[in-house]
């Protein structure tokens, strides 16, 4: 089987079928599709049942609880059978052509580890912000997309996994672990995935992935003590403000005698 694809959810029943359509849209069939679910309270379970038979047994699916969106994720590494993996998540999409102008590029140059192409990010209507293919070889400076990523298992299994005490940034650690023991990367022309930017948690809370990715880089030798120190520490700064200027506002309300 030449690709896995996995999907990682928990409480995904608004966008988990666009993601699945999208999977059954490829022009190219020669994948599993792997569902890791992790204990789902809605209906996220349900949607899965409805569109299991329509993979006609590509879709394998587990659902118990995890510690975390990185761990479910290798639960998923752990389970593949393909050559080359990807991983989708319950918020994102791909494009219809995606697998197969990957495998028509993954055939022709086979000594890779990680295939990445361009991401579309899409606000909370579907309409496109932008475009972005960040290049490996500023992975020492800044995480790349990766939603956009694809790669061969055995890379993963030469390299390892994702670290999951890295709550947001478990992907920028294992990418740039590639990149300084000098796997190849190779670029891709054409859009891979669709990303919803309001949804994930590193858009949500962008000063906490930020300073994730910041802690990568100090593990990896690439930001000196002092340096990380002080980012740190105006990161704490920054939660402590936001959290007393959130108690000013309840303050407030109970003050002006808007809250009975």
């Amino acid at each position: 089987m030449k690709f896995t694809i996995i999907t990682v959810c928990r409480n995904s029943e608004k966008t988990i079928r666009r993601t699945f359509d999208a999977m059954l849209a490829q022009s190219c069939g020669d994948y599993e599709y792997l569902v890791i679910d992790g204990a789902s309270g809605d209906s996220t379970l349900d949607i899965i049942r409805e569109y299991e038979p329509r993979f006609a047994g590509r879709m394998k699916w587990i659902s118990e609880p995890d510690n975390g969106l990185y761990d479910a994720m290798n639960k998923g590494i752990r389970m593949a059978e393909g050559e080359i993996i990807g991983i989708c998540n319950s918020d994102d999409f791909y494009e219809p052509e995606t697998l197969l102008n990957l495998k028509i590029i993954a055939e022709k140059n086979r000594d890779v580890d990680v295939y990445y192409g361009i991401v579309r990010f899409l606000d909370s209507r579907g309409i496109e912000k932008k475009l972005r293919r960040h290049s490996d070889s500023f992975l020492t400076e800044k995480p790349m997309d990766h939603p956009g990523c694809f790669v061969r298992r055995s890379a993963y299994q030469k390299y390892g996994v994702f670290q999951p005490r890295f709550r947001i940034a478990a992907d920028y650690d294992f990418l740039l672990r590639l990149h300084l023991q000098k796997a190849r990367f190779l670029p891709m022309d054409f859009i891979v995935s669709n990303f919803m930017e309001v949804d994930g948690i590193s858009s949500i809370d962008w000063r906490k992935s930020q300073m994730d990715a910041r802690r990568v880089r100090f593990e990896h030798g690439l930001l000196s003590t002092p340096a990380y120190s002080l980012l740190y520490s105006r990161y704490l700064i920054g939660r402590l403000l936001k959290f007393f200027h959130l108690l000013q506002i309840i303050l407030l309300f109970f003050i002006n005698g808007d809250i009975v």
